[in-house]
């Protein structure tokens, strides 16, 4: 499939500030200073809007977006709709009651953590459903989207309170970071390995229908480019995926995982800014990588170019 940018960063900062706040509500719930909490949280809510109006530039008239949400009985991409802002709703009435300095309840707090697990759902099923695109159509899409923003939105809790609070104040934020990375990276390299061997479902004679036993195919039909061969293939070559990948890998999990590790051993605040930044590069490219390696069955008969 064509990668669109707007819905990668989408998913990587929305997925940042909803894996922020969960870390947020742990800290609220063993006693933080509340003052603290509000400033994550009003953080999270501005990770979340950046993803928000980033998601806008995907859609071909912005002013009709307000129509996205009239199929949300059989859509996804309704129901991600509804669930976002309500998810930035409740952040920011979360973070709002922190910064008076009155949290009198966990309510909040508790539907906010269940709004993000919901959001990351809807999103990871508007992939998930497409059976017909193989590379997507398993559990391990909806595990990999949670994953992958809680993972990053720990990292970014563990620079955050390590700045305001120092070491000891931090080690468990930097532990969770660290296993969340982890956890991430496995099933995020199950889903490569899975990939990896799927074998198409589909050949050139099923495409066209000829039952011919050898069948090359010499021209896509066209002179020029269509709707075809822009919107269901990413036009790169098959070395370039193969670096993003390497990319992906070492930018949002191999080099994190290093910055993380030797911050439980050596602490200082660069290491972990520097692993926020790097994951964020890291997942940029993996959520390229996860758009480019959708192996549209269209392609088999529009990608053959004389």
């Amino acid at each position: 499939m064509h990668p669109a940018w707007s819905v990668i960063f989408f998913t990587v900062l929305a997925g940042m500030g909803q894996g922020l706040f969960l870390m947020l509500v742990r800290a609220d719930a063993h006693g933080a200073e509340p003052r603290a909490l509000a400033i994550g949280g009003l953080l999270s809510v501005v990770l979340m809007c950046l993803g928000l109006a980033c998601s806008f530039l995907h859609l071909g008239h912005p002013l009709r977006a307000w129509r996205a949400v009239a199929m949300w009985r059989t859509s996804w991409l309704s129901r991600e709709v509804i669930v976002l802002p309500a998810t930035i709703a409740v952040v920011a009435l979360w973070s709002l009651e922190h910064f008076l300095g009155k949290p009198h309840t966990g309510a909040l707090g508790v539907a906010g953590v269940l709004l993000c697990f919901a959001l990351w759902a809807c999103t990871g099923m508007i992939y998930a459903c497409l059976r017909f695109l193989r590379e997507w159509a398993h559990w391990l899409t909806l595990l990999n989207f949670t994953l992958l923003g809680w993972m990053s939105g720990a990292t970014a809790f563990a620079a955050y309170w390590f700045a305001l609070h120092g070491v000891q104040e931090s080690r468990f934020a930097i532990a969770a970071a660290l296993a969340l990375t982890l956890a991430a990276a496995a099933t995020r390299i199950a889903s490569l390995v899975r990939n990896r061997n799927l074998k198409p479902l589909s050949t050139p004679q099923s495409a066209i229908g000829v039952k011919a036993a050898k069948l090359k195919q010499m021209s896509q039909g066209a002179t020029g480019g269509s709707f075809n061969t822009r919107e269901f293939f990413h036009g790169k070559s098959a070395l370039v995926v193969r670096n993003i990948k390497w990319i992906a890998l070492g930018l949002a999990f191999a080099l994190p995982l290093a910055l993380l590790l030797v911050a439980t051993k050596a602490p200082v605040l660069w290491l972990l800014a520097l692993a926020v930044v790097s994951q964020l590069l890291g997942l940029l490219a993996e959520r390229w990588l996860f758009f480019a390696q959708a192996n549209h069955p269209q392609n088999i008969y529009y990608q053959a170019v004389a």
